[in-house]
């Protein structure tokens, strides 16, 4: 393959790497999970990525010990097991030099959304008693709901706001 066509298929898989990061995350605010087929797909976009930048065992190597640490903490009950998952399929996405960046961003990201949760536990309900017709308002009136009934957090949101962060 020419270099060109390396350089272009590199782009393409990062951003369909990116598009998976966004599609987990989305599906994990609005659904609280992670589609199995989604981490696949990421962790193989970025074994294909590896591949072509010469950083495949590298990769698998930084996704096997992120999957382990995320499995024990699966284990304790700390994470679910999507989350689990998809960090692991992260992990091989994002360059095998930028796994500890992915990981550093990921937690400040949960640290802030946990934070943003445990204030909105405290809010008091909104004062509209009828049903919110724009898709934003509805939104909101669905987190308001699983917040004060102890729901879990949309982790994936932070596990791409990882991914995001180190890929663009």
């Amino acid at each position: 393959m020419t270099r060109e066509w390396v350089t272009v298929l590199g782009l393409i898989l990062i951003t369909v790497s990116i598009l998976l990061f966004v599609a987990a995350a989305l599906h994990d605010f609005a659904a609280r999970t992670v589609p199995n087929g989604l981490a696949l797909a990421l962790a193989l976009t970025g074994l294909a990525a590896r591949a072509i930048d010469h950083t495949l065992i590298a990769g698998v190597i930084a996704g096997a010990v992120v999957f382990a640490l995320a499995a024990f903490c699966w284990r304790r009950g700390w994470m679910g097991g999507g989350d689990v998952k998809l960090m692991g399929a992260g992990a091989i996405a994002v360059p095998p030099g930028d796994v500890m960046n992915f990981i550093l961003v990921m937690s400040v990201v949960g640290a802030l959304l946990g934070v943003v949760y445990l204030i909105g536990r405290a809010l008091p309900a909104p004062p509209s008693s009828r049903r919110p017709t724009s898709l934003p308002a509805r939104a909101l009136r669905i987190e308001w709901w699983r917040l004060h009934r102890g729901g879990p957090l949309p982790y994936a949101c932070a596990i791409a706001a990882g991914g995001l962060f180190v890929l663009f």
